[in-house]
């Protein structure tokens, strides 16, 4: 979710690569935040951060989940406040946030239980505690205290909690195989007091070479996933409804993973199939920062509110002193500081009206951890929400 440069040497590992999990999806009909989708199925909530969004393939580890529940005919309806994937992801919620560690979804969690309700719940979170330095040591408590207030506020829902995957950084996977160490205790001593926590042992099912940019999966490596996680699904009765033998679900049929996923290779990102064209000029841009110590993450949401369907994009902005930036997804970015070009990359050159791409980076900072105040878009000036 793809262009992605690291740059480490100098700065502590804790600083080189902080995101994880600043998602860059694209979205062809509808921004990251959306409508409901309801079949009136078992509702099951994919819980966690960009790696549950799905950055560098939209909708990650959700499409062959789907595609597995759609062909073995249970009926299960996503759910969360987030919104995002293909086509062929039949169902596309989900409470995926990414750059959020564990606390974060722990602040929000008993309000989105309340809303959505989930039956089931597949929790894979704490890549971003690693990533960022951030408290690691505490993390695995952070992790039993968010079991806790699921497991009260939906105390028959069955709770599925993943170890994290690799990451290629040495020092950050060790640090992530000492937080997976403490999770099957925690997971048992749940489990010991009557509630319906289950563990899924997620790490052991990718490598390294499952991985786009070091952080996220591949096509393949998210399918790796779902696998894990239907797998996990099927071993607890009742999590997934009554299964075969029950009418299928309103899904499309199954289908392979999407085609275009982005190359794997960090330094070389195809360039735009087309020269790019403004279409009407229209456009709206939002962006959010996340940021912490001396660092940040930025999600830049660009909708194309004209008339005609925009073919190869450059979006134009200046970052504020000091921010500079060091790893990016869904486009290139050029200088790294100061006035930056993102330019679209081979799969999301087409904006349609309507339709809303994302895109986002990392960056460094020294005390300013603002946004862009304005952004053209093939040089027409966006309207700024």
């Amino acid at each position: 979710m793809s262009t992605l440069t690291e740059r480490c040497g100098r700065r502590r590992w804790g600083r080189r690569l902080t995101t994880a999990l600043l998602a860059v999806t694209v979205v062809a009909t509808a921004p990251a935040v959306a409508r409901a989708e309801s079949n009136g199925g078992v509702r099951v909530m994919p819980l966690g951060d960009s790696i549950t969004e799905g950055t560098q393939v939209p909708g990650g580890y959700r499409i062959g989940l789907w595609q597995r529940l759609a062909a073995g005919r249970y009926t299960i309806d996503f759910v969360g406040s987030q919104y995002n994937g293909p086509g062929n992801l039949g169902d596309h919620d989900h409470e995926g946030h990414p750059g959020w560690r564990i606390d974060q979804i722990d602040a929000n969690i008993n309000g989105w239980l309340r809303t959505y309700t989930p039956r089931t719940v597949l929790l894979h979170i704490g890549t971003n505690d690693v990533l960022q330095n951030y408290n690691v040591s505490g993390a695995p408590q952070r992790l039993s205290t968010l079991i806790d207030h699921i497991t009260a506020a939906a105390p028959d829902a069955d709770v599925f909690v993943a170890t994290i995957i690799p990451l290629s950084n040495s020092g950050q996977e060790a640090a992530a195989r000492n937080f997976n160490a403490a999770i099957p205790g925690i997971v048992q001593s749940k489990a010991n007091s009557g509630k319906h926590v289950h563990l899924v042992d997620m790490h052991s099912k990718l490598t390294t070479g499952d991985l786009i940019d070091g952080i996220h999966p591949t096509a393949n490596g998210y399918d790796k996933m779902a696998a894990a996680w239907y797998a996990a699904l099927q071993s607890v009765p009742g999590s997934i409804g009554q299964g075969p033998g029950t009418s299928p679900s309103p899904s499309p049929s199954p289908s392979p993973s999407p085609s275009a996923s982005p190359s794997a290779s960090p330094s070389a990102s195809p360039s735009p199939s087309a020269s790019p064209t403004a279409g009407s000029g229209a456009c709206r841009v939002n962006a959010t920062v996340n940021a912490w110590n001396e660092g940040l993450t930025e999600q830049i949401a660009v909708t194309n509110t004209g008339s005609s369907t925009v073919n190869g994009w450059s979006l134009t902005f200046t970052l504020p002193s000091g921010q500079t930036i060091t790893n990016g997804w869904n486009a290139t970015y050029s200088p790294s500081s100061g006035q930056v070009t993102a330019q679209n990359v081979s799969y999301n050159g087409t904006i349609a009206p309507g339709s809303t791409t994302e895109i986002g980076f990392q960056a460094t900072h020294t005390g300013n951890a603002g946004k862009p105040t304005a952004f053209t878009l093939n040089g027409n000036p966006c309207t700024v929400s």
